[in-house]
Parts: C-alpha cells; sequence; structure tokens
C-alpha cells in the first residue's frame, strides 16, 4: 500500500519535474496552483473511496457475499454518476475559481487548461482510486499495487514524450496523466471481473440498492466534506501564497510535492489500518483491533521519524531535482524544515484515525480536521503574515504559510489520540448488525 501511494504520489510530481525542467518555474508554479482546486472538485470520490473500503473491509471480513456484492456494484455506480457532474461542472468554475484565488497572469491560462484537462478526463483517475480500494479491502492490495506501478511508468513516457518531444508544455502532462490513469482503472475492472469467488458482478448488483446507498454516503460522506474542508481552507491558503509572487507560488509546489511522498506513509498506515479494523471488527475480534493497533502507530511513527531524518539531510538534493534556480532550491529547503518534525504528529493523527474510520466512526476524524484546518491553521496563517508584514515583506513573510502548518498537524494529533482513547469508536461497527 505504502509503494502504491508513493507511485500515486509520483504522478504530480513527475508532472512538476518535467514541466520545470523543460519549461521553467512558471509552469512549475502553474502546476502546483491547480491542485487545491483540483482537490476540491475530487471529494465526491473521496467520499464514496472510503465508504466503499470500509463496507468492503467489513463485509468481507464477515464473510456476507451478497451484502459485499452489492457494495462493490453500487460503487462502480455511484462513481460513474459522480464522474459525469465533475466532468460537467469542472471546466464551467475552473477560470473563475482561479481569479479569485488572485491566481497571476502570467500563469493562469496554464492553470486553466492543466484542470480542464483533467476534468474532462477524470473517469480513469475516479474509477481507479475507487475500484483499488474495494481490491484492498478485500485483501489484494498486491493487483492495486502493479497496476499502478504500470501506468506510473506510462505517465512518465508520456509526459517526456508530450512536453519534450511534441512541445505540448503543461497540457502535455495533463492529458498523459488522464491516459496513464484510464488504463489502470481498466485492469482494475478486469481483475474484479475475475474475482468471482468472492462475490458477484453482474448487472442487478450495479442497481442504485437505496440501503447499501445511504449507507455509503453515510460512511463516506463525513471523510468527504473532511477533504472538502481541507481543500477550501488550501484554496484560502493558497491565496495568502499567491500574494507572495511566482517565486514563493513554485517553492510552494516543490515542497508540497516533496511532502507528498513524505506524508505517504502516514496515509499509507492509515488506509492500513482502516481496512484492518473494519476486517477485524467485522470477524467479532476487537482483541486484534487493540494489538495492531498500537503496533501500526508505533511503526508509523517509526518509520516517520527516519524520514524526517532523511528529509533534513538530504532535502536540498530532493528540492534540485524540480528546480536549476538556485534562490529557489534555498527558499524551498528553508521551508521544508519548518515542517519536518509535523510528519511524526501526522503518523499519530493517521493511524488513530484509520482505526476509527475502520470501526465506521467517520464523524470524529472530520470535526477534529476542521478545527486543526479552518478554526486553526487558516486564522494562524494569515494572523502571522499580517504580524510580519514589512517594507521588504509587504504581504508578511511567506513562512506563515508553512507555520500555520506544522500548528495544525501537532494540535490535531493531541486531538485525535485524546478521541481514540474515549473510545466510542468501539461500537461503531455494523457488519454483523444488518
Amino acid at each position: 500500500m505504502l509503494i502504491g501511494n508513493i507511485a500515486q504520489q509520483f504522478y504530480n510530481t513527475a508532472d512538476s519535474i518535467i514541466v520545470g525542467k523543460y519549461v521553467g518555474d512558471n509552469a512549475l508554479a502553474a502546476v502546483g496552483s491547480a491542485s487545491p482546486i483540483l482537490n476540491l472538485l475530487l471529494v465526491l470520490f473521496v467520499g464514496i473511496s472510503v465508504g466503499a473500503g470500509i463496507m468492503v473491509a467489513q463485509y468481507f471480513g464477515a464473510k456476507d457475499r451478497k451484502k459485499l456484492s452489492h457494495t462493490i456494484g453500487v460503487c462502480i455506480s455511484l462513481t460513474a454518476i459522480a464522474s459525469i457532474i465533475i466532468m460537467i461542472i469542472g471546466p464551467i468554475v475552473t477560470r473563475p475559481l482561479l481569479s479569485f484565488l488572485n491566481t497571476p497572469d502570467t500563469i493562469i491560462d496554464w492553470c486553466a487548461n492543466y484542470l480542464i484537462i483533467y476534468f474532462v478526463g477524470i473517469a480513469g483517475f475516479a474509477y481507479y482510486n475507487i475500484l483499488a480500494g474495494v481490491l484492498r479491502g478485500l485483501g489484494d492490495s498486491l493487483s492495486a499495487l502493479i497496476f499502478l506501478l504500470i501506468s506510473t511508468v506510462l505517465n512518465v513516457v508520456l509526459d517526456i514524450w508530450f512536453v519534450a518531444g511534441l512541445n505540448m508544455g503543461v497540457p502535455g502532462v495533463a492529458l498523459a496523466t488522464i491516459i496513464a490513469q484510464g488504463i489502470s482503472a481498466v485492469l482494475c475492472i478486469i481483475k474484479l471481473m475475475k474475482m468471482k469467488d468472492n462475490f458477484d458482478l453482474n448487472w442487478a448488483m450495479l442497481k442504485l440498492d437505496k440501503e447499501f446507498s445511504y449507507r455509503l454516503i453515510k460512511l463516506g460522506l463525513p471523510s468527504g466534506l473532511t477533504q472538502a474542508i481541507f481543500s477550501l481552507a488550501m484554496i484560502v491558503v493558497q491565496s495568502l501564497t499567491n500574494s507572495f509572487g511566482e517565486m514563493v507560488i513554485a517553492c510552494n509546489v516543490i515542497v508540497m510535492r516533496v511532502d507528498g511522498f513524505a506524508m505517504m506513509p502516514n496515509f499509507s498506515f492509515g488506509s492500513a489500518m482502516t481496512t484492518y479494523t473494519g476486517q477485524n471488527i467485522g470477524a467479532n475480534k476487537m482483541d486484534r483491533v487493540e494489538k495492531g493497533t498500537k503496533d501500526g502507530t508505533m511503526i508509523a511513527v517509526g518509520v516517520s521519524t527516519v524520514i524526517t531524518i532523511l528529509i533534513l539531510i538530504f532535502g536540498r538534493y530532493l528540492m534540485g531535482v524540480f528546480t536549476d534556480t538556485a534562490e529557489l532550491v534555498d527558499l524551498s529547503m528553508h521551508m521544508m524544515r519548518i515542517l519536518a518534525v509535523g510528519y511524526i504528529a501526522m503518523a499519530v493523527t493517521q493511524s488513530l484515525s484509520g482505526v476509527m474510520r475502520g470501526a465506521g466512526d467517520t464523524v470524529t476524524p472530520m470535526w477534529i480536521s476542521l478545527i486543526t484546518t479552518v478554526v486553526l491553521r487558516v486564522p494562524v496563517a494569515y494572523g502571522i503574515a499580517y504580524l510580519t508584514r514589512s517594507e521588504a515583506y509587504p504581504t508578511g513573510r511567506p513562512e506563515s504559510t508553512f507555520i500555520s502548518l506544522l500548528v495544525s498537524w501537532t494540535v490535531g494529533a493531541i486531538i485525535t489520540t485524546i478521541f481514540y482513547k474515549k473510545g466510542k469508536w468501539r461500537k461503531k461497527g455494523f457488519a454483523n448488525k444488518l
């Protein structure tokens, strides 16, 4: 799962590296500035994916073939509906949102073209992520990984061909991404069609059954709202980042790309704990959940500590992969030093949140995310920027956005630990109650 998440992160990273090297720092800034809007409009898929993963894991653990089959069928149908919605809404709202974010005129056209192409081809992204979640819920994370690695290699090849060979610029990396993601989605569908020993996949199962649709949305909605809240906060902070100019925007892109890899182990352990908890609760083995939580959290913290040390030692070389501009490398490394320790705090947050979600408690992590990203991070970012305004920094110091992120991560870990220990999530399992 960790290798798969790293490969997934490499999609956007490859885009950034190739446009940064072959087109320039402004193109790099354009790809990064598109991310908050992209993440905001993908919340529908986040909700379906999380709800599907929990239901599949619990019904698989309970060995309930009929309910497992209905869950997978409903996932496929809801994903089709969500994809159509995004294909229509995405291109319409793209440019107005970019203008609202004060995106510099030098990069706004590139940003818009990148997003529109991505949204038109969104079905590949949607089906890969949701069906890969289903495969992991069934205990087959290897197939999802293999399909992702195939599409990742294809994405890099197409990126280089479209950008360096055909001079397509920023639109080229978007086109390469949707083609590669579409292929990975097709491979997932083929794999699921061959797993008839575990569930039934036919037209009857694709019907939007009211009971299963409601439960999937009920479980997934809090996670979808969490992602929406996080994305909205990112958009508000992105507006502040844009006010610092192209150099800081490009710096933010580089740091967030490296951050994506640094955060992947945390997300992976969180996803693993969701599946692990769901299957064991479905099988009525709470003792395994307790032990697995302790072991999983300890491993996650250990891995994050190692990653933090490696970033502090070798971070400058990572920054240099994206750009040849020495000033940009120095600025990016300065910002990364601010964030580094926060990855250890996020290891705790993701592991314990994964346990709560796997048990069916998706609401508590949502509220914690709301508090740390909206109530805490946004005011801290703007507050520090306001207090550090000067002649040299008329809109405040750019460190403000990174300090606010570190504060939100740390507080989030503390709050998550408190709610985990309260234990209300233990009563949320549903697989054996229906």
